[in-house]
């Protein structure tokens, strides 16, 4: 069998993925690895299947750069429907109406009122319908097979809301 040109057997470089609902940020990389010839393939950070958005892949030498670019600024982007909770904190979950005293729309003070309180630097908890891993597995695994999640809060800086 003619070996494969040096060329296509080492490739380094960051590819962004465009990750869809329903898929996960390890199956995203192992397709990436498999279509690259079993590269070393990395990720710089996780989304939780049911979220879209970009995984930022990193292939070969480029593996290196994980660390910078998980150190690095995120921009985010949500949709956010006020009207009612979810047990999962999700799309995914059960939804209880907000009672109808809670409904009324706030005025844009109200408003940027909030927003100052979740802006700067913030203790986070994660839901536990997220893809932080505990012990090992990720914790909306364990919250959707019935399991009790406590995940302790991250501090984190939000720039802008």
């Amino acid at each position: 069998m003619p070996r494969r040109p040096k060329y296509l057997t080492k490739i380094h470089g960051v590819l962004p993925v465009d990750k869809p609902l329903g898929v996960s940020s390890a199956a995203v990389v192992r397709r990436v690895r498999f279509a690259a010839g079993n590269c070393k393939t990395g990720h710089a950070g996780t989304l939780d299947p049911m979220a879209t958005g970009l995984v930022v892949c990193c292939l070969g030498d480029a593996t290196k750069l994980v660390p910078k670019l998980m150190a690095d600024r995120k921009v985010y982007r949500a949709s956010v429907d006020l009207s009612a909770f979810s047990t999962t904190d999700d799309a995914e979950g059960e939804l209880t109406p907000v009672p109808r005293a809670q409904t009324e729309m706030p005025d844009e003070t109200a408003v940027r009122a909030q927003i100052d309180l979740w802006t700067g630097w913030v203790e986070q908890v994660p839901p536990a319908y997220s893809a932080v891993h505990v012990d090992g597995q990720r914790a909306y695994k364990l919250a959707r097979a019935g399991e009790a999640v406590k995940l302790p809060a991250k501090r984190v800086h939000i720039e802008s809301i």
